[in-house]
């Protein structure tokens, strides 16, 4: 199992962001929504790897958010709550959130296996490294293709050539980007077993 615990960057000095983010990041399928569970904190539960790639990969590249992915048993029935839920998951994901506050890119992975739980991290920290240094254009083009446009139709959407976007994609490392969250996929889905 798999608990999200998310925490706003520099809140102290910025405007509280969770109110605007819950609507978004509770569209995802999760068995236990995002709620806030303490001033600018958010917590959720997933047993999907892909998903928890996908989510915390989208808070990063927010620029505002600190990410802990915790791993591990929880205990069952899950509570209707997130807040109430307990288990080694969510005491890995304390602990991940914290390490993340103090990172270069700000994800860290914790579960009972440590050896696991670091290369899933490693997988998030590499990939999380390309998002967070995507230009804005990148993110515009990368963007098209995650909706399963082709080079084509996302040209003529940007106005610009197709070698343009072809250019735009490999200068955002799009290709890398895939690669590293399939591998992150795989490290956590490991990591959980």
């Amino acid at each position: 199992m798999f608990v999200l615990t998310v925490d706003q960057r520099r809140s102290r000095r910025d405007k509280d962001r969770v109110e605007a983010l819950l609507p978004e990041v509770n569209r995802a399928p999760l068995l236990r929504r995002f709620e806030r569970t303490a001033g600018d904190e958010v917590q959720a539960v997933t047993d999907n790897p892909r998903l928890v790639v996908t989510l915390a990969l989208d808070l990063l590249r927010r620029k505002h958010w600190s990410v802990g992915i915790g791993i591990g048993a929880v205990d069952l029935p899950l509570p209707e709550s997130t807040r109430a839920g307990r288990g080694r998951a969510f005491e890995a994901a304390r602990t991940a959130v914290e390490a993340a506050k103090s990172a270069q890119v700000p994800v860290a992975v914790a579960g009972p296996d440590a050896a696991r739980a670091e290369s899933a991290q490693t997988a998030m920290v590499l990939t999380g490294l390309v998002i967070v240094r995507r230009s804005a254009q990148g993110h515009t083009a990368v963007g098209l293709m995650d909706r399963g446009l082709t080079q084509s139709e996302a040209a003529e959407i940007l106005g610009i050539t197709k070698q343009a976007v072809s250019q735009r994609l490999a200068t955002a490392a799009w290709q890398p980007e895939v690669a590293g969250r399939v591998l992150a996929e795989r490290m956590l889905r490991e990591a959980d077993r």
